[in-house]
Parts: structure tokens; sequence; C-alpha cells
């Protein structure tokens, strides 16, 4: 098992059995990689801040009673992930807008450097539907594996799997032109 995993366990079971340091040391553990992964949903920095915020006082109010402790940082993900969604959803407009300029290409030679071949996959990945990037991501930027975002995003694990296989289908037809 991942040591992070167990530490985290262990500060959740410590905050169950009365420590209050242990809440802190679990916020300074996740803050940052909430707030990161709130981002990349709204490309909103306050937003994500806000979110995230609203987040924790989920996860504080019930961290008393969570259920298996070696699941703490999926299940805060998830909490993240599902505000993230609602806010994306009450900003559905503003999102229409960004969204044409988010999928525009950079027209930079890929060849020249790995910032431009970089720059290509990313506007690659923006061209996929939405739940293929939030699985892409999960898996190769947050190192999940394909049981946590599964439980992260409330699908099989099958599902998990067919989304990256087509995800990257996708990014070989999309890159190869």
């Amino acid at each position: 098992m991942n040591p992070n995993k167990i530490f985290d366990a262990l500060l959740v079971l410590q905050y169950q059995s009365g420590d209050k340091k242990a809440l802190s040391l679990l916020v300074k553990r996740h803050h940052t990689k909430l707030c990161r992964h709130s981002y990349w949903y709204t490309h909103n920095l306050d937003a994500s801040k806000d979110i995230v915020q609203d987040s924790w006082s989920i996860i504080i109010t019930k961290l008393g009673s969570i259920r298996d402790p070696n699941a703490f940082g999926s299940w805060a993900m998830r909490i993240v992930t599902r505000k993230s969604l609602d806010f994306l959803n009450r900003n559905k407009n503003d999102r229409e807008k960004l969204a044409g300029y988010r999928n525009t290409p950079h027209n930079l030679d890929a060849e020249e450097d790995k910032e431009s071949d970089l720059i290509q996959l990313e506007n690659a990945i923006k061209l996929l539907p939405n739940d293929q990037q939030v699985v892409l991501r999960l898996f190769y930027t947050e190192e999940y594996s394909l049981k946590e975002i599964s439980t992260i995003l409330e699908i099989s694990i099958g599902t998990v799997k067919s989304r990256l296989f087509h995800a990257r289908e996708k990014l070989k037809a999309i890159l190869k032109k």
C-alpha cells in the first residue's frame, strides 16, 4: 500500500480520536492538490479557492464518519470534483464563452522544442470530451489508480478503462494530423 495513504489513514484515525492537529496536517498535505484539481475544471483561481474552501467544510463535517480512512484522498477529491462540476453547471454561459478561447490551437511548430510539443498535446487534450479529459488527468497527472478514479468519478472500472482507451486513440488521431 502507498505510504501516503497509510499516513493519511493514520491522520484520519487520529482526528476521529480527538487530535485536532491531525486535521491541520491533512489540510497541509492535500490543500494545494485539491486547488489544482478544482482549477483544472474551472480555469478560475478565485472560484477554485472558494470551491476547495467549501469542500474542506464538508470534509471536516463528515470526517468523523468516514468509513475507509485509507480512501481519504480519493474521497476528498470526489467532493472537490462534485463542487467544481456544480460551479461549472451554474456558470455554463461563461464556460461556453471560454470554451472557444481554450480550444483555439496555437500556431507553433511542434518540432521546435519540448514546450511546443506540450502545448500541442494540451490543445489536443482540450479537444477531447470532458469525461475523457478528466480520466486522462486523474490517471497521468494525479497518478490515481483505475480503482481510485472509479471511486472519485463514481463510475465502473470498465468505464474508466474505456474512457482512457478512447482518449488515447483520439489523441493519436488528433496528433497525427
